[in-house]
């Protein structure tokens, strides 16, 4: 999956020439890891000495917003995150549905399936919000932010595919509070953070598109 190519600002030109004098994969896992010599054109014109980067490659992902207008409230998850473990950080993160989307696959689809597993609802009304990089730095990884419908009267409990050792937990969290922890500095996880971000800024017209007000 790629982002669409257009300059930072619109009417801006930039630089486009990057020439790769070598690629060498380190690890081959879950993620794969590969060494970089390349160098790129600058702004003022020509192009860099050759220098070496560092990239994980991680693929393409999928988050969804799941709201229930009628309820006013998300159905978010709760599960463990190595990453964060890693760094020292709360490991069991509040989050929006996700999942990663193989070679071949619908974002959407994927995005919907993973609602169904992890988190038992099933989402109508499916739109694209944003498309991300969550560390262009460094990683490859493109996620698309997506919003959906649900009802949430029946939902909850704990979910999650066995065969990967998923131990999830859904929670019902009120709008409001959502907010109200984005403002608090309490939503560490990226997609997260930029979904309930969107959220905000959109809670009034997805309620009037229902019809609550």
């Amino acid at each position: 999956m790629r982002l669409p190519i257009h300059p930072p600002l619109p009417g801006q030109h930039s630089p486009t020439k990057v020439e790769v004098t070598d690629h060498n994969f380190l690890h081959q896992g879950f993620m794969q890891f590969s060494v970089i010599r390349l160098r790129h054109e600058k702004f003022a014109g020509g192009m860099t000495p050759v220098i070496e980067r560092d990239v994980c490659h991680r693929g393409h992902a999928v988050a969804i917003v799941l709201y229930d207008p009628h309820a006013d409230r998300l159905v978010m998850v709760e599960q463990f995150r190595i990453g964060a473990c890693a760094a020292g950080v709360n490991p069991w993160m509040l989050e929006f549905v996700a999942g990663m989307v193989k070679e071949g696959e619908d974002p959407m689809e994927v995005a919907i399936r993973e609602a169904e597993e992890e988190a038992g609802c099933v989402p109508r009304d499916v739109r694209l919000v944003y498309s991300m990089m969550p560390s262009p730095g460094g990683c490859t990884e493109v996620v698309e932010i997506l919003a959906g419908l649900v009802d949430s009267t029946c939902i909850g409990g704990i979910h999650g595919l066995e065969e990967e050792v998923e131990d999830i937990r859904v929670h019902l969290v009120p709008a409001e509070t959502a907010i109200a922890l984005l403002d608090e500095n309490r939503v560490p996880s990226g997609f997260t953070l930029l979904g309930l971000s969107w959220f905000a800024r959109h809670r009034d017209r997805l309620r009037a598109d229902a019809g609550v007000i």
